[in-house]
């Protein structure tokens, strides 16, 4: 902290006879600059640390704010997570000749539930993918089968989807692709 003088405190400058008048006022303006030069230290230390102290709290914002996003993002593919098997067993149950057996009004009940899930999953950035005649992409697909007769390096078939998410493979669909 800075310290000045107090109105009542005179600066301890008493002329010396040999210095005479002009020599004493040279003395108290040399201690004097002294003081300001001092004062202008201390400022500029305390105005560089509030600077720093000022940014360190602008980039902890930042990081807190980050982490909440990541961690927002992770509970959101978490339950994304966990919700895939009863995707998968729609899929399943959709399948075959007694899928085709069932009353039209109970399929169409079916259908009309996953789709509604699909759509919330979609809403919040969850995208399904893997479809028969797609390019095969090994980041987004995994080959468990190679079957004949298509363009080369397409999808044949579809034995489950994949899900993703904006920056995540959730899981890879699992498919088997045209050699």
């Amino acid at each position: 902290m800075i310290s000045t003088p107090s109105e009542n405190e005179d600066v301890d400058f008493e002329p010396e006879d040999e210095l005479g008048e002009t020599g004493a006022v040279k003395a108290k303006m040399q201690k004097l600059r002294e003081e300001l030069k001092e004062a202008k230290a201390k400022r500029d230390e305390y105005l560089d640390g509030w600077q720093r102290a000022k940014a360190d709290m602008v980039n902890a914002k930042k990081e807190v704010a980050e982490a909440l996003s990541r961690a927002g993002n992770r509970g959101k593919e978490i339950l994304v997570e966990e919700l895939i098997p009863a995707l998968d067993g729609f899929d399943m149950a959709m399948q075959g000749e007694a899928w085709n057996n069932v009353d039209k009004a109970w399929r169409s009940g079916i259908e009309s539930i996953r789709g509604q899930i699909e759509g919330v999953l979609k809403t919040h950035g969850v995208e399904l993918f893997g479809k028969e005649g797609d390019q095969f992409d090994p980041a987004l697909h995994e080959p468990i089968q190679e079957a004949e007769g298509g363009i080369s390096h397409t999808i044949a078939r579809v034995f489950r989807r994949g899900y993703r998410t904006e920056n995540r493979i959730l899981r890879p669909a699992q498919v088997a692709i045209f050699k």
